[in-house]
This record gives structure tokens, C-alpha cells and sequence, in this order.
């Protein structure tokens, strides 16, 4: 059966024509409509689309001409090694380090005294007005060795100390504060060397500077750290202030009421109430004295200091002014980090001690046969501060890491050195453990063909993560003096400096300043095992101490 719309196409075929040419009007009609309406966006859409591509001209413009127009600074070229020589000098222990030249590369600045000039021949000791010998003191960049700056300071040095901060105009600096012999004090310019201030001075003929100079929060209002000097005369130990920005004496001598032992350096401690304490060895005790009563005293003015009332009680009723009684003459002192504030480490001729930095109470004790030298700070376990010391005699010495909060022995190892060893030191590492550094006998592990008259100073490095393994770094024959690892370059290489000289300051001869980046010298090192461990070849422990990274010191 047809279909009717069919039918009627068969009989009408113009009619249906008609209609189809109507219905394809009508649709033209229609698109054309939705085509008007759809113009705005269409125009829209172009705009975003040249918007684009001009934005991507234009960042590709900026690379192109960031990266072969505008030329990168240089990055100055950081040598492996190298290496200073003086003849005919001394050198002190003294050795700072400071980014002085400000290529983002650690410099190094040191003490020595030479018979003849400087080695640049430009500055002699006459042209500043001291007689041949006299001390000069010497910047060098820590990248090739070559001399920043260099200049007689002194006839001779007491005691010296760098990164005082100086107000020069609106901005803030870094001096070295030197003490000359007998009395001189001398600000010193970090960066240039330029003189800032210069005051002459004795002390007398019976009197000794103690060690360090220590720096007191701002007293005179200039904005500057102010300055704490020790001496003794005899027994008596006093103490004179003086202005960080000018050097001017505040007030006058003033004695501290203790008589020192002269064997111990001096602490400032500051106590969990925010008071400044003097301590130091009195016989086989802790002495101290505040530092509102010294200023006081030698002021005649209340200053910005306050006393503690519980540290005024221990001291009040003791005749000698002792705050702890020691097993033992007190070797070292030192201030470390504590739950509530500073605490102390307190090492005598006897015994180890963490001291409660508030009522001076023993955390934890270690007897000992005889602490070498002073204890350093490091991390065996990730974030956890252990403290290394050096007991027992040359030929008995043994190296042992401490927990610092509990005192706990975490490794040990003997270690015989030479009498008169450079101190160890750590540098953190990126596992948030440190690498030690420490010198020893050379050939000292698993060796009996060592001869005295052959012996040498070897330096050795430990991490925790091998606790079976040394690495025998270098052997150095002459006589150290000091010692330091540093981070040179902020997570980049890791060096050591070595100042070596003559033993005796009667007898000048040649004197070395030298830097080995740790990296260059491991794949040479010398494995020690030091036991049963780890099965891993010499070489696949090398790669492993290769691959440490180092951190910047919190």
C-alpha cells in the first residue's frame, strides 16, 4: 500500500518541489540566525588565541635573551688544593674563616710573624711602626690561595677573635679584634683589613691575658657588642670592658673576687633566667662572678644586666665565691645546647659532666684517665647531638663518642696520636649526621713496623653510617699547628686547612698554609677496618664516603 505522502509527490511533483525548495529556505534562514548569534564568540575566541600565542612569543623572547644575551656571571673556579709557604717565619694558632672577597666561597684568615716582610713586599713592619719580627696578620681566598689582603698589626699577639660586629654608617660589618703584647687592642676590618680603631696599652710586666675575649651584649647603647677581657696578676682575676665600636676602656679594672687557676679558658654563661655569669677553674672548683656586679663595680651605674637569684645564693655562701666543687682540677668548659637553655659540659682531670644549666646538678657523669683536649659537638644519630672526646694519654688515647643527653658511650675506638696533636673537629652531613675528623698515629692499625723516629700525623675520617671503617685521608710529617674542616661552598665540597710550622717561636723556619678538598682525596685514602663489619670491598666503601653531601652548621 502506497504511502500517502508518497501518492501525493506521484501526482503533484511541481507541488512537492515547492514545498522542499520552502523547507530548505527556511533552514538557510535558520543557520544563518544561528550563525549572527554565534559571531560574538567566534571573535572572542580568535582574541584568546593571539593572546596566547603572543604571551608564548614573548616568555620565548625573555629566554632567549636571558640565556645568549645577557652573559651569567662567572663562577669562580674553586682549586683542589693548594698551597701558601713563608721562610723564615712563625705561626700562631690562630685560623678563622669568613667569605671575605664575597664569591660565595670561604677565605681564610691567619696569624704568623716573619722575620723579613710580608711575601708581597708591599707592607713592612716598619711601615706601621713596629720593630722586625713583628706579627702580621693575612687574608687568603679560599678558592686559589691567592692574597685578599696583608698587613703588619701587631709587634706580637695575646690572643685574637673575629665576627665582632661593627656599625659602619647604616650598615653592620665584621672585625677581628686583636690583644697585643703588652697591652694594644686593635679593630680590624674583616673584609678589607683597614684599621678601625687602635689604642695602645700595658698591662704590666706579672700580668697574663686570659683567653678568650668575650663579647657582652651592647652596654654603652651604640648599637655594638661590647667587649670582656680577662687577666690575672698572681692569683687575682680581673676583668676590663671595653667599647666594641671604638675600643674606649667603660669604666676601670675591676676584680672579680676569684683567683684563677690560669689552666682554663674562661666561660660567659648565661643562666635560664637570662643572667650573665663569669665562670672559670679556681683550684679544684667552679668559680664565678656576674657580670652586673663587674660592671657596676667598675662603672659605678646600673647597666643592662641582671643577677640570678639562685646562682647569688651558691655564690653568697661560699668565702672563695665556688659554685661546684670539682673531682679533680676543671680542664675545659664549654656551653651546649639544652632543653630549657644552655647547658654545661664540664670536663676535670677526673671525670666528664653535663651540668644542669640552672643549678649547675649533674645530668650524667663519665670518668676518665685524662681529657687531650677540648670535647667537640656533632651528630652520631640523625639530629642528635653527641660530643666527641679524646681520653687517656698520647700512646693510650682512645676516641669516644657520647650521647650529650645521656652520656652514653655510642662508639669508641683506640687511637694513639703524637704529643702535641691538632684537635678533631665534625662537619654536618646532608643525613643530618656529621663526619669527624681526627688525627693519629700513621700506621697505627694492624701494624707493628711503625718507627718512632718515622712517625707521623695521619688524618682520619669517620661517619657513623660505617662504624667499622676509617679512612686514612693524609699523612703530614711537619708540625701542625692548626686544623680546621669547613664547608667551603654551601653544599658543594667540603676542605680542610692546615697551618704548620716551626714548634718553637725562637726558631723560625717554614711555614705552610694548605687546603685539600676531602672529596679529591678519598679515592686514594687508605681503608682501616677496624673489626668485624661490613664485607664491602675498599673501593665500594671509598664510593660511599665519595657520595657524602654536607650541610651549612645550624
Amino acid at each position: 500500500m502506497v504511502d500517502n505522502k508518497d501518492l501525493e509527490a506521484e501526482i503533484h511533483p511541481l507541488k512537492n518541489e515547492d514545498r522542499k525548495s520552502q523547507e530548505n529556505l527556511g533552514n538557510r534562514l535558520k543557520n544563518e540566525d544561528n550563525l549572527k548569534s554565534k559571531t560574538p564568540q567566534s571573535r572572542l575566541s580568535r582574541c584568546r588565541t593571539v593572546a596566547f600565542f603572543l604571551s608564548l612569543f614573548i616568555c620565548l623572547f625573555v629566554v632567549f635573551v636571558v640565556s645568549f644575551i645577557i652573559p651569567c656571571p662567572d663562577r669562580p673556579v674553586s682549586e683542589r688544593m693548594w698551597k701558601i709557604d713563608y721562610n723564615a717565619a712563625v705561626i700562631y694558632d690562630f685560623l678563622a674563616m669568613e667569605d671575605i672577597n664575597k664569591d660565595r666561597i670561604q677565605d681564610v684568615l691567619f696569624l704568623y710573624k716573619n722575620i723579613n716582610s710580608s711575601n708581597n713586599f708591599t707592607r713592612s713592619c716598619s711601615d706601621e711602626g713596629f720593630s722586625t719580627p713583628c706579627t702580621f696578620a693575612a687574608a687568603v681566598s679560599g678558592a686559589n690561595g691567592s692574597v685578599l689582603w696583608e698587613k703588619p698589626v701587631a709587634q706580637d699577639v695575646a690572643l685574637m677573635e673575629c665576627t665582632v660586629s661593627q656599625l659602619s654608617g647604616s650598615k653592620v660589618s665584621s672585625a677581628c679584634i686583636l690583644m697585643g703584647r703588652p697591652g694594644s687592642r686593635i679593630a680590624l676590618d674583616l673584609f678589607t683589613g683597614d684599621t678601625l680603631w687602635s689604642h695602645p696599652g700595658s698591662f704590666g710586666g706579672n700580668t697574663s691575658i686570659l683567653s678568650p675575649l668575650l663579647q657582652l651584649p651592647d652596654v654603652d647603647g651604640d648599637g655594638t657588642p661590647d667587649l670582656l677581657l680577662l687577666t690575672q696578676e698572681g692569683k687575682e682575676v680581673s676583668g676590663d670592658i671595653y667599647s666594641g665600636s671604638t675600643g674606649h676602656q667603660i669604666g676601670h679594672r675591676g676584680s672579680l673576687g676569684v683567683d684563677g687557676d690560669g689552666d682554663c679558658s674562661a666561660l660567659l654563661h648565661v643562666t635560664w633566667t637570662g643572667a650573665h655569669y663569669i665562670l672559670l677553674p679556681c683550684a679544684s672548683s667552679l668559680c664565678g662572678s656576674s657580670v652586673k656586679g663587674l660592671y657596676e663595680k667598675v662603672t659605678g651605674k646600673d647597666g643592662p644586666f641582671k643577677k640570678d637569684p639562685f646562682w647569688e645564693n651558691m655564690l653568697n655562701s661560699s668565702i672563695h665565691r665556688r659554685l661546684l666543687h670539682s673531682s679533680g682540677a676543671v680542664r675545659y668548659l664549654m656551653n651546649v645546647p639544652g632543653k630549657a637553655g644552655q647547658d654545661m659540659l664540664l670536663v676535670s682531670s677526673e671525670a666528664c659532666m653535663l651540668l644542669d644549666g640552672q643549678e649547675l646538678t649533674p645530668r650524667w657523669t663519665l670518668s676518665t684517665a685524662q681529657i687531650l683536649r677540648k670535647p667537640i659537638l656533632g651528630h652520631y644519630k640523625p639530629d642528635t647531638l653527641a660530643v666527641l672526646i679524646e681520653n687517656g694519654t698520647n700512646i693510650d688515647r682512645q676516641i669516644m663518642l657520647l650521647d650529650l643527653s645521656t652520656g652514653t658511650i655510642l662508639w669508641s675506638q683506640a687511637l694513639p696520636s703524637l704529643p702535641g696533636g691538632p684537635p678533631s673537629t665534625s662537619l654536618p652531613t646532608a643525613d643530618h649526621r656529621s663526619a669527624f675528623f681526627f688525627w693519629g698515629l700513621h700506621e697505627l692499625v694492624g701494624s707493628s713496623e711503625m718507627e718512632p723516629i718515622e712517625a707521623r700525623h695521619s688524618l682520619y675520617m669517620f661517619h657513623p653510617t660505617l662504624p667499622s671503617v676509617l679512612l686514612e685521608l693524609a699523612n703530614v710529617s711537619a708540625n701542625i699547628v692548626a686544623f680546621d674542616a669547613v664547608l667551603f661552598e654551601p653544599s658543594r665540597h667540603a676542605a680542610y686547612v692546615l697551618l704548620t710550622g716551626p714548634a718553637s717561636s725562637d726558631e723560625p723556619g717554614l711555614v705552610s698554609v694548605t687546603k685539600h678538598k676531602v672529596r679529591d682525596l678519598v679515592p686514594g685514602s687508605r681503608v682501616v677496618r677496624l673489626g668485624e663489619g661490613r664485607s664491602d670491598s675498599d673501593q665500594a666503601i671509598r664510593d660511599r664516603f665519595s657520595r657524602l653531601r654536607y650541610r651549612s652548621k645550624a
